[in-house]
This record gives C-alpha cells, sequence and structure tokens, in this order.
C-alpha cells in the first residue's frame, strides 16, 4: 500500500490534553448532563421516532431480537445500532432516562472527535504554507488552535447539544461520521492496512446508525482510491470491510422478510410521506408529513413490514409520476429547508415534536446562519485531500434531501464538516490578527 509524507502530522493527545479542549468538553458536558437531570431526566416520550429506539432496546434487553412493538411481525424500521447500543442500560422497568446518557455521552465524545479533526486539518493547510515557506512552526499552532475552536463551537453548537438525550439516532450517527472523517485523515497520514480496516468499520456502523449513510461507503471509497494512487486494492478492502460489518443485519433481515431488506424498511414510509399531497403543497411544501402515512387505504397493520414497504415506495413512485411537474418546486423547497431558508417555523415546531427546546431550535438556526457561511470560507482554505473528505457528507445530506425531504435530522450529518470547516477559518482570522499584532512593533521601530 503507497505510503504518504506526512511529517507534520499532530499527535493525537495534544488535540485531547489541550487546555482550550479540555475546557470546551468540561462545559459541554456539564451543560448536557445538566439538561439532561434537570429536565429530561423525567420527561415522557412524545409521539416520534424515539418510541421505535427505546422499545427496541428493551425488547433487546429482554432476548428479543428486532421485533415490531405493536404487531406480532419482523422490525427494521429503523437501523440497529443506536437500540444496541441503549439495550445495556434497557433492563430496568423504566429505561429511559438511562438511554438518554447514551445519546448524552455520544455528543461528549463528538467534541473530542471533531477537535482532533480540525486540528489535523488545519495543520495539513498549514503545512502547505510552510514548504512554501512560511512560518515554520505554522502547522502545529494552527492546528492546536483550529482543535479549540472546533472543541467550543461543537460544545455549544444547539444543532448539535439538541439532539444529545434524545432517545434519537442523530448524536450516535453524528458521532460516527465525525470518527470516519477522523480515521480517514489518520490512515492518510501513515495508510496501512491497520488504519484502514477501522475506517470500514465505522462506516459500517455509521450506515446501521442511519441508513442514508450507506451512500458514504463508495464516496470515502473513491476518495481513498484517489489518495492511494488510483491503487483498486486499497477501496475494495475499506469497502469490504464496512460491508462485513453491515452483513450480518442484512442477512438477518433477508432471512426474515418476505420481501429482500437489507437495512430497512423505512424507505416506504419515508418516501410516502413526501410524495404526497400535503408534502408537494401547503406549508408542509419539502417536509414529511405524517398524515401521508397514518392511515394509508388498503395497507394492512398486520401485513409484513417489508410488503408494506414495497406498497408505499410504489405508491410514493406512482404519485412522483403523476405530479413530475411538481418536482421542482419540491426540490427547492426540500433543500430550502435543510438550509435554514425556508419554512422556518415548520420546522422549528417538527423539532419542538422531536423533544428539542423551541429556543434552542431558533438559536440553531441563527448559529447555522453565522457557522454556514464561515465554513464555506474555511473549505476554500483546507487543503483539496482534506477538503473532499470533508464533502463526503455534504454530498450525502444532499442526495437525502433532495430525494426524500429537508429537516435539521436529515441534515445532521454534515453538521461535523460544518464545526471543523467554520473553526478552520475562525482559527486563520485568530492567526492573522495575532501575526498582525507581532508584526506591529517592529514595523514601529523600523
Amino acid at each position: 500500500m503507497p505510503t504518504a509524507d506526512r511529517t507534520n502530522s499532530p499527535e493525537p493527545r495534544a488535540a485531547l490534553l489541550s487546555p482550550g479542549v479540555v475546557a470546551a468538553v468540561v462545559v459541554g458536558a456539564l451543560w448536557r448532563f445538566g439538561v439532561l437531570a434537570v429536565d429530561k431526566w423525567h420527561q415522557p416520550l412524545l409521539l416520534n421516532d424515539s418510541i421505535y429506539y427505546s422499545g427496541q432496546a428493551k425488547q433487546l434487553a429482554r432476548g428479543v431480537w428486532f421485533r415490531e412493538l405493536f404487531v406480532d411481525q419482523p422490525g427494521a424500521e429503523h437501523g440497529p445500532l443506536t437500540s444496541v447500543l441503549m439495550a445495556p442500560l434497557s433492563w430496568m422497568d423504566h429505561p429511559e432516562p438511562w438511554q438518554r446518557i447514551v445519546t448524552v455521552l455520544c455528543g461528549v465524545a463528538t467534541i473530542v472527535v471533531l477537535a482532533a479533526v480540525a486540528r489535523r486539518v488545519a495543520s495539513d493547510r498549514a503545512a502547505g504554507d510552510r514548504a512554501a515557506g512560511d512560518r515554520a512552526a505554522s502547522d502545529r499552532a494552527a492546528g492546536d488552535r483550529a482543535a479549540v475552536v472546533a472543541a467550543w463551537i461543537a460544545a455549544l453548537y444547539p444543532n448539535l447539544w439538541m439532539n444529545d438525550g434524545l432517545i434519537m439516532s442523530e448524536s450516535v450517527s453524528t458521532l460516527c461520521v465525525a470518527g470516519v472523517l477522523l480515521t480517514a485523515l489518520r490512515w492518510r497520514e501513515a495508510p496501512s492496512v491497520r488504519r484502514l480496516v477501522p475506517l470500514g468499520v465505522l462506516l459500517g456502523l455509521a450506515a446501521l446508525a442511519r441508513s442514508e449513510l450507506v451512500l458514504a461507503v463508495p464516496l470515502v471509497g473513491l476518495w481513498c482510491w484517489v489518495e492511494a494512487r488510483r491503487d483498486w486494492r486499497t477501496p475494495v478492502l475499506m469497502m469490504a470491510t464496512a460491508a462485513a460489518v453491515l452483513a450480518p443485519w442484512a442477512v438477518f433481515n433477508l432471512a426474515r422478510f418476505e420481501q429482500p431488506v437489507l437495512l430497512t424498511t423505512n424507505d416506504g414510509t419515508t418516501l410516502a410521506g413526501t410524495y404526497c399531497d400535503q408534502a408537494f403543497s401547503g406549508p408542509d411544501l419539502g417536509n414529511w408529513s405524517l398524515l401521508c402515512v397514518a392511515d394509508p387505504p388498503g395497507v394492512l397493520a398486520d401485513v409484513d413490514p417489508s410488503v408494506r414497504s414495497a406498497e408505499l415506495r410504489s405508491r410514493a413512485f406512482a404519485y412522483a409520476r403523476d405530479h413530475a411537474e411538481r418536482l421542482p418546486v419540491v426540490v427547492a423547497a426540500r433543500v430550502g429547508r435543510s438550509l435554514d431558508l425556508y419554512g422556518l417555523d415548520r420546522l422549528v415546531d417538527q423539532d419542538e415534536g422531536e423533544e428539542r427546546y423551541r429556543w434552542a431550535s431558533w438559536a440553531g438556526i441563527v448559529a447555522w446562519w453565522a457557522l454556514a457561511p464561515l465554513a464555506v470560507v474555511g473549505l476554500r482554505r483546507i487543503e483539496r485531500s482534506a477538503r473532499r473528505l470533508l464533502l463526503v457528507p455534504v454530498f450525502t445530506v444532499a442526495v437525502t434531501t433532495v430525494l426524500f425531504y429537508g429537516a435539521h435530522r436529515i441534515r445532521s450529518p454534515l453538521e461535523p464538516t460544518v464545526v471543523v470547516a467554520a473553526a478552520t477559518a475562525i482559527s486563520a482570522w485568530l492567526m492573522a490578527r495575532s501575526g498582525a499584532r507581532t508584526a506591529a512593533p517592529s514595523g514601529e521601530l523600523s
């Protein structure tokens, strides 16, 4: 396997032990656990996907392997990873507070991982400057500063901490995406099988947390192929590892449903809720509507979920064909929702229905407006190889948004890219100001 000459590669421990990063992690953890203890600990579950994840975790704790909650049918409405992680804390009568701890811990871990990602990304850029004859120590200084900035953004960014403490998949999948970015950068520094296999494992786990993240597997494979100087063995090994992680779940599903199911039966439900009258016009334009799937005519509750999903999928495709002239408007609305540019009131209503605070949802929108432009600036500064990697979650979310709907949940996998890229831009600005202050006295003396 080809080797890489990246002598500037930072030690991961430096990012973890930096006082600024440690302080951000402590503050982020105290805030998340404080919200959990003060408000979420005794909060009942609302009518949303948390009921499914919690119920599946309870079943697993009792030795029941992925059955539907209310009918005697096999269940794969969502990926298994979130429920599996919660299962060890789900054996008691009312485990919901303890299940929430799992996503809080994932959120705290995400702060640390994003700090390490930002440190590597910013160091790469500074190393390129150094090769051109700029500051000799700029790589380490830029990386350290970016790690601190990224940690504080991740600790305080509402679009991250709002998900922590919910019994849903966003915190788990966001941590997986951040882990993929970090592991891929570590492999790039010193390509080896020992570093490539964990990358495939994390990609597989990400897809088991949110099924649409399976799109990232070939994209990261393509990135690895380019980084390995077009050596096809590298992406094949990485994608084979990801497939091996996914295989037990896929084989399990193929053996128990009437129709072929690999990752989830949720595609039919999602499509039916987005290709219908409510989502093609009116206040829910570009959104997902429960009304479209609450009681679909001719689809019985006791039908095998794979058959039901196939029927809903077929109806959604037929609706899309019959209303093809509306698709450009609908897709534009979906993208607008994902970018917090359209349908804000309904987005906030949706967040509130999923146990996110209304005020925090609005704060997250404002924070997005501030960070997204900074992220664009930061991406332009980031070295080309790392930029391509950071764009993988962006592309995955873009495809999911265009095909399904726009929402903060759908956008969550790209938040790590926003945090890292924005931190890079802010760090570069702080470095420039610091350099200007240092240069000023010498300019006055001359």
